[in-house]
């Protein structure tokens, strides 16, 4: 392989210089900024067509002449004015892959990969004068002080809060997490220009970043549209308008964004996630970038995550002294499963972060698999899943139990191998938690059900389960209005009798934006799996009985829980509807034991009592009864009954009022002999016969007396047809 050729050499072949000129030249140039060819050029020793000629063949890149062909206005806007002053290169012409940029080093790597993540784009390189590319910057880039008018002009405020003419980046250092030097590098260099307030795109970001994080926002989403380019943040879960970006900052913007998070500005076509972290006056915040390909170039969503914020108290989050307890009873066990539901965004892995952070010691080996890791906690190993690698949180909790761990803590379930291993090592002495995307506590039994996990293996691992929802709490600028009948009636069906006289309404302050709220608290419900709980599940037992079963112990329901915090003042009725699913349907109650039961279910399962019909909604059982007459009692069909059923139902005979008609059983066969009635647990039962407490439905026969109604003969037949009896074996 030949050696490279150099200019001096060159030009000494090509008999255009002696050697004793260019000995005096090279010797003369030490100590100087000033290249050869532009001292031979500038003493009058060389003429420029042949110096052109020279370094074209040195550096194999062709010469372009700016005072003949002048770069375009739209390439210019790629590369900004100080950027082509500190590299001396100013940007020609483009198209949808390449820039073609005028360069007084072309050959110069480095220079090279900054205009590359700069712009985006390939770049092509020309050869250039230094003098030359310097008068094209002069005549062709606006100056600085216009350029900062011109970028400010491009940037419209949304925000009411906003003070057009205050600059509040204020200290902002920005840390690279990448472990390549190349990232290392461009982050020095984004800060280097943040500190002389060079390039617009810089300050635009920071100013973006020092904005959201002041106003407490967890995320921030940059939306290229026809026209501009939105930024909205996420401010206690509700999104509200930023700013807006026009003109040629759209494309910088990303670009630096995405220099920041270490990904390949290059590639525009396929989603990318990088992280960065900032400090900011003290405030360490992680940012988590994702982009992703748009009809109108590349959306940006950055979420940013405190450290501060997985070192919360139980009772911080929101959480009264009934959940706490029954928490830390649920941690208290050696082992076992948590699982915490919800939503994304509900602060299930804060939730997770908390329980952690109560639970760590010096005596207790935690490990975590997380995908990604949001907080760093001391004293706990976390690990980071690599699904490229072959790093997935089922091979992780495999090597993990091979750990000796206390406490194992998954950050999401999301297939049944994991769901699996993860009950298994609850198990064995392990301490789980874990979360699930369900609606409520009782749905996440059905869930890991339909992943195909055996029923008996969640009755025995799983200890409890947690589901949340976060809403917005009233900001301290709140104001007590007096209930109206409309808000109250609106109150009592969804449950909530005992309002009071006064609710709390959002007024609006500069310290909440003006929207009322500042701040989430979170509503919890927690399902503590007890052994009549546990013999539903293992039995198959329909969601009905395990939510009847769950009252049956005292949870509360978050629809409860929710309507608590609104009779308190923490927040109002139209905030927990925004998150919150109601059910406006009033329990249905035995009329004659007073005990909630299912509304699918025609009898009592607690005292064998036929149900017929139901008091209104808003109205107590108790109370429907104390009227004594069939006008307060509306007669409600159940699910699955037929209108003559129905009917027959209701005009039957009854001692105990219209809505409770017994049965009059009669002695066993089973056990008949000695005339005591059948016992379920002679009979051969299944445990959910036994759980649900349905002894009449499957093993006791009305047997109706030769005076009775002739609808009796329909209520047999009923019965006889959707709770057939069983025969034993």
């Amino acid at each position: 392989m030949a050696s490279k050729k150099r200019l001096g050499d060159v030009l000494r072949e090509r008999g255009k210089i002696s050697a004793e000129e260019l000995t005096r030249a090279v010797s003369d140039q030490q100590g100087k900024l000033q290249k050869l060819g532009e001292l031979l050029l500038a003493r009058g020793t060389l003429d420029r067509a042949d110096l052109i000629s020279a370094l074209e063949e040195v550096t194999r890149v062709p010469y372009h002449n700016l005072r003949e062909f002048p770069p375009s206005v739209e390439a210019l806007e790629y590369v900004p004015r100080e950027t082509a002053l500190r590299y001396c290169a100013v940007p020609y012409d483009y198209d949808d892959r390449s820039l073609t940029v005028v360069m007084a080093e072309p050959q110069n790597l480095r220079t090279l990969d900054e205009l590359r993540f700069l712009t985006g784009k390939l770049i092509s390189p020309r050869l250039g004068f230094r003098d030359e590319i310097l008068a094209a910057i002069e005549k062709h880039y606006i100056s600085a002080a216009e350029e900062e008018a011109e970028a400010a002009a491009m940037v419209e405020s949304k925000d009411p809060l906003d003070d057009a003419g205050k600059d509040d980046v204020g200290e902002i250092e920005f840390i690279s997490v990448s472990s390549r030097e190349s990232a290392r590098e461009a982050m020095a260099e984004f800060q280097a220009e943040l500190t002389h307030r060079r390039t617009p795109a810089v300050r635009l970001v920071s100013r973006i970043i020092a904005r959201a994080a002041a106003r407490r926002c967890s995320d921030i989403h940059i939306e290229p549209m026809s026209s501009a380019t939105v930024v909205r943040i996420r401010v206690d879960g509700v999104l509200r308008e930023l700013m807006q970006v026009k003109g040629k900052l759209q494309n910088s913007l990303v670009s630096r964004i995405k220099v920041l998070s270490d990904m390949d500005i290059a590639e525009r076509r396929a989603p990318q996630d990088g992280r960065f972290m900032v400090n900011l006056a003290g405030r360490k915040i992680d940012f988590r970038i994702s982009t992703l390909p748009t009809n109108h170039g590349e959306k940006v969503v950055m979420r940013l995550l405190e450290a501060t914020s997985a070192l919360s108290a139980f009772s911080d989050m929101g959480m009264d002294e009934e959940v706490i307890a029954a928490l830390k009873k649920i941690l208290a066990q050696p082992q076992g499963m948590l699982l915490v539901t919800g939503p994304t965004g509900s602060g299930k892995s804060t939730t997770l972060y908390a329980s952690l952070n109560h639970l760590r010691r010096p005596a207790v080996n935690i490990i975590t698999v997380e995908d990604p890791v949001e907080y760093m906690l001391d004293g706990v190993n976390q690990v980071q899943v690599h699904t490229k690698a072959g790093l997935t949180f089922a091979s992780a909790l495999r090597s993990i139990l091979r750990q000796d761990p206390n406490i194992i803590m998954v950050g999401e379930i999301r297939d049944a191998e994991t769901a699996e291993i993860a009950l298994k090592a609850s198990q064995t002495g392990h301490l789980v938690l874990s979360t699930l995307h369900t609606n409520d506590s009782v749905s996440a039994i059905v869930r890991l059900v339909d992943l195909g996990i055996p029923e008996y293996l969640i009755a025995s691992s799983l200890s409890g389960i947690v589901a949340q929802r976060l809403v917005r709490r009233l900001c301290r600028c709140k104001a007590a209005m007096p209930v109206s009948p409309e808000l109250r009636a609106r109150l009592v069906a969804h449950g909530l009798d005992d309002a009071g006289a006064t609710v709390f309404a959002p007024i609006g302050c500069p310290e909440c934006g003006r929207t009322g709220y500042r701040g989430r608290v979170g509503v919890y419900e927690v399902l503590s799996l007890d052994e009549p709980l546990r013999r539903a599940v293992r039995a198959k037992a329909p969601v009905e009985v395990i939510r009847q079963l769950a009252r049956s112990a005292g949870i509360k329901w978050m629809q409860e829980a929710a309507l608590e915090k609104v009779r308190t003042g923490l927040t109002t009725l139209e905030e927990i509807q925004r998150v919150i699913a109601f059910d406006d349907h009033r329990p249905d109650h035995c009329g004659n034991c007073g005990k909630e039961i299912a509304p699918t279910f025609l009898f009592c399962p607690f005292c064998a009592t036929r149900r017929i019909a139901t008091a209104p909604a808003g109205e107590s059982p108790a109370r429907a009864a104390a009227t004594g007459g069939l006008p307060q009692v509306a007669l409600r069909t159940p699910p699955g009954v037929t209108p003559d059923v129905a009917q027959a139902l209701g005009s039957a005979p009854t001692s105990r009022g219209p809505s409770a008609v017994p049965d009059k059983p009669r002695q066993g066969s089973g056990d008949a002999g000695n005339g005591e009635p059948s016992h379920p647990g002679k009979s051969g039962k299944s445990d959910f016969a036994e759980v649900s407490a349905e002894v009449q439905d499957d093993e006791v026969e009305v047997v109706p007396e030769r005076d009775a109604d002739p609808a009796e003969s329909v209520v047999r037949e009923f019965r006889r047809t959707f709770f057939p009896r069983r025969r034993k074996p």
